[in-house]
Order: C-alpha cells, then sequence, then structure tokens
C-alpha cells in the first residue's frame, strides 16, 4: 500500500499524516488551501509564486484548477483553520501582549 494517495492532478497528492491527510502541492507539505488563500485574499499568480518561490506556475495553476474541481471541501479547511476557530476550538484566549492563555470552561 502507497503512502500517497493519487488524484487526477499531475501536482496534488493527498499524504496521510502530512497536513491531516488534505490536498497538497506534490512533493511538498504546502497545502493546496494556502495557494487558494492567498488568491482568495487578492493576490494574483505571479504574486503566489513570489512568495512561494519553490513552486512552479503549473503547480499553481493546477492547485487553483483542484480548487475549482473541490471547492466546498477546500473552503471548508480554510474557514476551519481560521485562527478564531482555532482558538475557539483548543479553549485558547490571546492576551493583550499576545500570549495565548486557556480559556476558563464552563461547567
Amino acid at each position: 500500500m502507497s503512502a500517497f494517495t493519487l488524484t487526477d492532478y499531475r501536482y496534488i497528492t493527498r499524504v496521510p499524516g502530512i497536513c491531516g491527510g488534505r490536498p497538497i502541492i506534490k512533493g511538498t507539505r504546502l497545502p493546496v488551501q494556502t495557494i487558494v488563500d492567498y488568491y482568495k485574499s487578492g493576490l494574483d499568480v505571479e504574486e503566489i509564486l513570489d512568495g512561494l518561490a519553490q513552486l512552479t506556475p503549473a503547480q499553481v495553476y493546477e492547485a487553483l484548477s483542484y480548487y475549482h474541481d473541490f471547492a466546498a471541501e477546500i473552503d471548508q479547511d480554510i474557514e476551519a483553520s481560521r485562527m478564531e476557530r482555532v482558538l475557539a476550538r483548543e479553549h485558547l484566549a490571546v492576551t493583550p501582549d499576545g500570549r495565548l492563555t486557556p480559556m476558563p470552561r464552563a461547567g
């Protein structure tokens, strides 16, 4: 049994144990959702490549193509990884000086 999950995409794969098994750029630990998040925040492909110089244009375009085929899944991953969601899920708060502290639990 292979450690990789094959997809119909040349540059996209899923690897159990890397990024929670979410789709990543093959040969990296970079989740597709990161590229999509940058794109949705207004960066164009060239700007994404400037910040992620290890990637090729084909990898970025394919990540966006993958997104359009699986938008609901990727959007859910992006929303779940928002800082506010992570803090709430882990019962943490941020102090005014930027430290993380446990939130009191009800009960």
